[in-house]
């Protein structure tokens, strides 16, 4: 656990939150997506609001434009368009998509911060990771209506106010921890489901669990991201009154 002082923790979680507003509000910032189309539902390849004829060819998107062709790799590098926005395949599930991208969206100039509950001791607790034998996919509902795999690594377990508590999570590229959970506040006083993030454990599984820090899925900033539900299990019994609650706009 940590033994910083409740000032110096304030202090890093204030920072972090200033943080979190300005990345969501950046150029390519979750409030800057303003579109997610799948090609598989575009039979004649047209985009509304996107110049060309966009199509699978080999594996990878292919925009015609004036007798010319332009590949998007997935995940590679955006089409930049003159008007400023930019373009990105993406693929989920072996489905490609284009998602457009724009500094100036609607949600980008409204936006005015990020509401959160207030900062407390209680929710700094400590955790223990427990790893799967077999890493597993579950099926889950995503905000976009669709139900896609979500990978999870094993549990986590924490103690709040003397009670404990289990949650399955994915582990991240850095080895870090990510939970999508949902709990007493859900759709009430915060956001419908949230995101519980934590450091790479320890090697004995050990990891602190800043619940202060659970934050809003991408969903919660753009309609046009597809965050997946919480899993089976991961409804937590009791109001996590912590970390952000909701966007705000003016």
């Amino acid at each position: 656990m940590s033994t910083q002082t409740d000032e110096q923790a304030v202090a890093e979680w204030e920072k972090w939150r200033e943080g979190r507003a300005e990345s969501v509000a950046a150029a390519d910032g979750l409030l800057a997506l303003t579109g997610t189309h799948w090609l598989d539902d575009l039979p004649d390849g047209v985009i509304p609001g996107l110049p060309g004829i966009w199509r699978l060819e080999d594996g990878s998107v292919v925009r015609e434009l004036d007798g010319e062709k332009t590949v998007l790799e997935t995940e590679g590098r955006p089409l930049h368009l003159p008007d400023g926005r930019k373009v990105l395949a993406i693929v989920r599930e072996g489905l490609l998509a284009v998602r457009v991208w724009d500094a100036d969206s609607p949600a980008v100039r409204a936006f005015t911060g990020i509401d959160a509950f207030d900062w407390e001791r209680r929710w700094v607790v400590p955790g223990v990771f427990r790893p799967f034998d077999t890493a597993r996919s579950v099926r889950v509902p995503n905000a976009d209506g669709r139900e896609r795999g979500l990978g999870l690594a094993g549990e986590l377990t924490f103690t709040v106010d003397g009670t404990e508590h289990t949650v399955s999570v994915t582990v991240q590229a850095d080895g870090g921890l990510w939970a999508v959970v949902a709990d007493g506040t859900s759709g009430k006083t915060s956001f419908r489901f949230r995101n519980v993030y934590t450091s790479a454990p320890a090697a004995d599984g050990s990891v602190t669990v800043d619940l202060n820090r659970t934050s809003l899925p991408p969903c919660a900033f753009a309609d046009a991201f597809i965050c997946p539900f919480p899993p089976p299990g991961n409804a937590l019994p009791f109001p996590l009154e912590a970390g952000e609650r909701a966007v705000l706009s003016s």
